[in-house]
This record gives C-alpha cells, structure tokens and sequence, in this order.
C-alpha cells in the first residue's frame, strides 16, 4: 500500500542526486519527512529533501526581471539592421511602452503644434518681407552704384560666388539652406564620439525615450552618401516648381510640416505592425514636394536619371510610388519607411487640393495682430523717452 509513497520519495530523490531504494526503510524515512508543515527533526538527507518539498508546496518563483527592449530584433535575434541607409544600432537600446498607443499622444500634440507654429511663422515671414522690399530696392540700387566706383579684381571668389548665386532660382536658393543642413548633420555622423548622440536625436522610433525632437530632426539626417545624394538630387529638381506654386515662406511651412507629419505616420504604422526600428532621411517631406508638384501639374513630363530616354507623366509617376508604398507598407518590405513615403506624398496631395484654402488663405486675422503689435510698439517706446 506504500508503493505510491516509495515512487514519490523516488521522483524526490532523483532531482536531489539521491537514490535510496525502492520500499526501503531510508526511502520511507524520508517520505515521512517531507511535509509542509512543521514536523519531527530527521536526518541531514531528510532536511534536504523537505526543503525540495516546501519550495514545492509553499514558496514561488521570483518573476523575471524585465529587460529593455533592443531595436527589433526579430525571430532570428539579430540586432535591428534595415538596410544600409540607415546606422548600426546593435549597441543601442529602446524601450516600447507596454501600452503602446499611449506613446503616440504626445507625438500627435507636437505634430499639430509644430505645424500651425510652422504656418504661423511664415506667414509672419511673409508679411516682414513684403514690408522690407521697398528698403531692399534701395539698398540693391545703391550696392550696384557702389560696385560701379570699386576697383573690381579679376577672378575676384567671392565676386564669382554672387554671380552663381544670383544666377539662381528662386527655388534653388531656398533649398540651398535645406541642403546645406543636411550636409553639415551627413558629417556629424562620421564622428564616432557623437554616434549615440545621433541615433538618440536625429533618428525616428516610438520605442526610444525621446519621441518628439526626432521628429524633425531626422528630416535632416542621412547615414548613407547615396540616401542623401539621392533625396538632394530631387529636392533641388522639384524646387523651382514647388516655389514657384507655393512662394518662398509657404513652401519653407510645408516642407518641415511635411517632415514631422511623416514621422507620425510612420509611428503610427510601427506602434500598429509592432516592427520597431529607426528610420531617417528627407524622404517624407521630399515626397510631399513631389506629390504637391504632380498634382498641380499632373501632365508635366517626368525622366529617371539614370534612364532619361523614358519619359512619364508625372501623374503616373505619382499613382506608381503611391501603389509601391502601400504595398510596402502591407508587406512589411524593410529597405525604406514606405509608412513616412506614403504619409508624406498623401499630405501633399491633400495639402494642393484643400489645405492651401483651409490654411494659408485664413491667414489674415494672424496678420493682422501681428501688423498691429508691430505697428504700436515704436508709438509705446517713444511715448516713455
């Protein structure tokens, strides 16, 4: 009748390297031994094999420490890599909210503030430099008088840089600041000291611990040459178009909207998929240019460079990348942020159609407390003299 209490002392004894024999008066002994209340004093082996007893019967496991997430790293456990536009990042570790919706509340409040902030301060810009061209006439016609009484030196530098410089579009001169930018931040990247620094702030991803800074920032990061060469190259091809639709000021409040706007898109889609992982680059907002110009002009013929003798309309062009991008996006494809490509060319559209009455044509009543502040101010300080 004890044939039940000899295998339990059995299986008892196998996990503490013991093996006392089947029925035998040790194997019973032991048994007995193993309660999980307080009992008589036993042997040396006993008291082993009750407290293999009582971690049974009475006490729990301690629960498992919770360790920061690394960047997506996937079924196969490698560090996240995308693609080689983006930077090394197997050293780097994020943090994914448990609930991860609420990580997009304040990336949603800085999208809307920075953009009407962004609207806001060109369509100030606007009204100082429409109020400054008069001084500027001025000021050009008595340089050019100046230039005309100056000994001139041949081959003078700076000379030659004023004569490409004004040779220029309006649109060309007004990337060239954008461009510029993102030359300067392309070389930050070489500096191994600042590596960490760069991928914390000028690289896009809901599961790092600063989510709104990089939203902006990013639009003008690049880690691969030919990413940035790439996105440059277009950019300074759609300028003019796009400057010559929207003015200087206007286009300067799209273009960085775009950017931050792309972002939320794309933290929208990452937060949803669960694929976590850094993205960078001018991408989104240059789709946005792209997309603008296409729908304005959707006749406009359109060339690859690196296949100029095919030529498309830039209609079709844009139906092309929007079908590429949505299917990216469904089908998880890694090389780029089809989420922020996608985000992007449809804010522009959007932007073209309806966002330009909605938003710069009620502009006016900003103006106005602007032009009044500015008009007063002078009477106040003189008044106190």
């Amino acid at each position: 009748g004890r044939g039940w209490e000899d295998g339990v002392a059995w299986l008892g004894a196998e996990r503490l390297g013991l093996r006392p024999g089947v029925g035998s008066a040790g194997g019973r002994s032991r048994l007995r031994g193993a309660h999980c209340g307080p009992g008589p004093a036993a042997t040396a082996r006993t008291q082993v094999f009750d407290f293999f007893i009582q971690q049974k019967c009475g006490f729990r496991k301690a629960p498992r420490k919770v360790e920061p997430r690394r960047s997506d790293t996937g079924t196969s456990g490698e560090a996240y890599k995308r693609s080689a536009l983006i930077p090394p990042v197997e050293e780097t570790v994020f943090y994914p909210s448990p609930y991860p919706i609420r990580t997009l509340v304040k990336p949603l409040f800085f999208t809307v503030g920075f953009t009407g902030c962004a609207f806001g301060s060109a369509a100030i810009w606007q009204y100082e430099s429409l109020k400054s061209r008069v001084q500027s006439y001025f000021d050009g016609i008595k340089a050019d008088w100046l230039d005309s009484i100056r000994p001139q030196k041949e081959g003078d530098f700076r000379k030659e840089i004023n004569k490409w410089w004004n040779n220029l579009s309006d649109g060309q001169r007004t990337v060239t600041g954008i461009i510029a930018a993102n030359v300067f931040v392309f070389c930050l990247w070489r500096v191994p000291s600042l590596q960490r620094t760069m991928i914390r702030y000028f690289t896009s991803n809901p599961a790092s611990k600063v989510l709104c800074s990089p939203m902006l920032l990013s639009t003008f990061s690049h880690f691969s040459l030919f990413h940035m060469a790439a996105n440059m190259y277009v950019l300074w091809s759609f300028s003019s178009s796009i400057v010559n639709i929207l003015g200087q000021e206007q286009f300067m409040a799209v273009y960085l909207s775009a950017g931050v706007i792309s972002n939320f898109v794309s933290y929208v889609c990452k937060v949803a998929t669960g694929r976590y992982g850094p993205s960078l680059g001018a991408s989104g907002a240059i789709m946005t240019v792209l997309a603008a110009v296409c729908t304005k002009i959707p006749e406009g013929r359109l060339a690859i460079i690196f296949l100029p003798m095919f030529t498309f309309t830039a209609g079709n062009a844009l139906k092309a990348i929007i079908a590429m991008d949505t299917a990216g996006m469904i089908l998880g494809w890694k090389f780029f942020d089809h989420a922020a490509h996608l985000g992007g060319a449809l804010f522009g559209i959007w932007y073209i159609t309806y966002g330009h009455e909605l938003i710069w044509k009620n502009r006016e009543p900003l103006v106005k407390i602007w032009h009044e502040m500015r008009t007063n101010s002078p009477k106040k300080g003189g008044g106190s003299k």
